[in-house]
């Protein structure tokens, strides 16, 4: 069986890049559109990079996980550890919700308190009454972030602290916020929450971007030393939602400047073209031992994609599968897909195909000569 191909090119003017449409001064950037499910940019996306305080989005995401099976209750009390308080509390004069050292807090509270003003004791609470200690629940974070598709990040604590071995890459970044809208939207009014008040202490949200960014509804932002500032962004505009990434930057305004750029090209620079409707013939699959010898191969659903205004940059087609077919081929078999290839050679966009009509298998003598054929010639 080989994985056979073919291309086509789509007009573009032929000097175009994709550096035209999207530059950034960020070394490390990744844009993905979830509503038309297409990478815009992609700059050293899987460049390991220091978290920061992002990290406590992972601990978010692990606490949501833990809810919705059940392990845990909004109502669940966790006791503050001295740890807690010392590394992560009043006495660290870090972003704290001051907790009192053994007092006990619902996770409802301490969520509260992780998301809307980035506390670190929230964190190592949730971490210590999850996991019985922090290495432990970071254990947890890596292997959960394996579970759900990110494939280049570990995690050494809940916090993110400078100092620790944590590190992340802006591809699985966006991967995590996919995974926060997907699987727990409900949650994110959190992210976006003006204020909240526990134990008569009033605390506003500690987002860098909240009223900054037109129509950012979600996640955060990270610093460390080592690799500067960095942010996780989602924004919703007239029915579309975009995941941004950014690392690399230094100072917080470069960070917000960079974020409000990469932002607005999404909806600046960027439309939807219908390349099939469903049930469009995209092209054709070798079929081996059937009555005839390919079958069309058609667009499963509607396959639309963002590509940049003025010009698709010299974006490719490519369709794909694994063949030839062997018949019998039955019509409507998901048997490839078809891919958008951007100028840097990354797949942008990914579409099934389908078999357009079925291929009975033929006769001794049809099978013998397409025997005949693979042995001479191939299915090239």
């Amino acid at each position: 069986m080989r994985l056979l191909l073919c291309g086509l090119v789509l007009s573009a003017p032929p000097a175009a890049v994709a550096a035209d449409v999207v530059s950034t001064k960020a070394p490390v950037a990744y844009l993905q559109d979830l509503s038309a499910d297409t990478l815009l940019f992609a700059k050293d996306a899987d460049k390991p990079f220091a978290p920061g305080s992002i990290a406590k989005i992972m601990t978010a995401a692990v606490v949501f996980d833990a809810l919705a099976k059940g392990e845990i209750a909004p109502d669940t009390l966790y006791t503050v550890s001295e740890h807690a308080w010392r590394t992560g509390g009043a006495p660290s004069r870090g972003a704290t919700m001051f907790a009192a050292v053994k007092s006990q807090i619902s996770v409802a509270d301490l969520l509260a308190g992780l998301i809307i003003h980035n506390a670190n004791d929230a964190a190592l609470v949730l971490a210590e009454g999850l996991s019985g200690s922090d290495a432990a629940f970071a254990a947890r974070m890596t292997a959960f972030g394996t579970q759900i598709g990110l494939n280049g990040s570990r995690f050494a604590s809940a916090t993110g602290l400078d100092g620790d071995s944590s590190q992340v890459t802006a591809r699985d970044l966006a991967t995590l916020g996919r995974y926060l809208l997907q699987q727990h939207p409900d949650q994110l009014e959190l992210f976006t929450r003006p204020e909240f008040t526990w134990n008569n202490i009033f605390q506003r949200n500690k987002s860098p971007f909240l009223g900054e960014i037109r129509g950012l509804d979600g996640f955060g932002g990270g610093q460390s030393e080592r690799d500067g500032f960095s942010g996780l962004i989602t924004v919703e505009r007239d029915g579309r939602r975009i995941v941004g990434v950014l690392a690399g930057l230094p100072t917080d305004k470069a960070r917000l400047t960079a974020l409000k750029e990469l932002a607005d090209v999404a909806w600046d620079s960027f439309a939807t073209e219908l390349l099939y409707d469903a049930g469009a013939k995209v092209g054709e699959a070798r079929v081996f031992g059937g009555i005839a010898g390919v079958v069309p191969l058609v667009a499963k659903d509607r396959i639309a994609v963002l590509l940049p205004l003025g010009g698709s940059m010299g974006y490719r087609l490519r369709l794909v599968y694994s063949g030839p077919l062997v018949a019998p081929v039955q019509e409507g078999a998901t048997v490839g897909e078809l891919r958008v290839i951007g100028p840097d050679d990354a797949v942008v966009y990914r579409a099934p195909v389908v078999t357009g009509a079925a291929v009975p298998q033929g006769s001794l003598g049809e099978r013998a000569l397409n025997g005949v054929t693979e042995l001479l010639f191939g299915w090239m």
